[in-house]
C-alpha cells in the first residue's frame, strides 16, 4: 500500500486493519494506492498496478490519485466471478461521497468494506 502524505501513520494502521477483515471476509486480497498516476491514462496505471500483485486473478486493487480525483478499480478475473461492475460502481460511489467530505480513510474503509462484502462467495447448501 502506497498512502504518501495524505494519511497519517495512525490512519495507515486503520486502513490496514480494514484491509485484514476484508480479506477474511471475502478470501481475496486487497492493495490500496494512494498517489499520482504516472501518464494521462489512470486505468492503464492501476491495470499495471494490478498486474505486479502477487496474485493478480484473486486481487482488488483500489488506486486514489486525489490530485486528479480519480478513483479506479481493478479486479482479477477470480474475483470478477463473485463482484460484478455495478456492485464496483456503487463502492466507488460511496467512497467519492466520503473523499467530497474531506475524509480520505473513511472513503477507503467503506469503500473496501462494501466490495469485500459483494465478493463474498455466496453460502450454499449441497444435497
Amino acid at each position: 500500500m502506497a498512502a504518501g502524505e495524505l494519511l497519517s501513520e495512525a490512519d495507515r494502521l486503520a486502513l490496514d486493519r480494514s484491509i485484514r477483515l476484508a480479506e477474511q471476509s471475502c478470501r481475496f486480497e486487497f492493495s490500496v494506492y494512494v498517489g499520482p498516476s504516472e501518464g494521462d491514462d489512470t486505468r492503464a496505471w492501476a491495470t499495471r498496478l494490478h498486474n505486479r500483485l502477487v496474485a493478480p486473478a484473486r486481487s482488488v486493487l483500489v488506486l486514489v490519485d486525489p490530485r486528479r480525483r480519480v478513483v479506479e478499480v481493478v479486479t482479477g478475473g477470480e474475483v470478477r466471478r463473485h463482484l460484478t461492475d455495478a456492485e464496483v460502481e456503487l463502492a466507488v460511489l460511496a467512497m467519492s461521497s466520503e473523499f467530497a467530505s474531506g475524509s480520505l480513510l473513511a472513503g477507503l474503509q467503506r469503500g473496501i468494506a462494501m466490495l469485500a462484502d459483494h465478493a463474498r462467495p455466496q453460502n450454499t447448501l449441497h444435497a
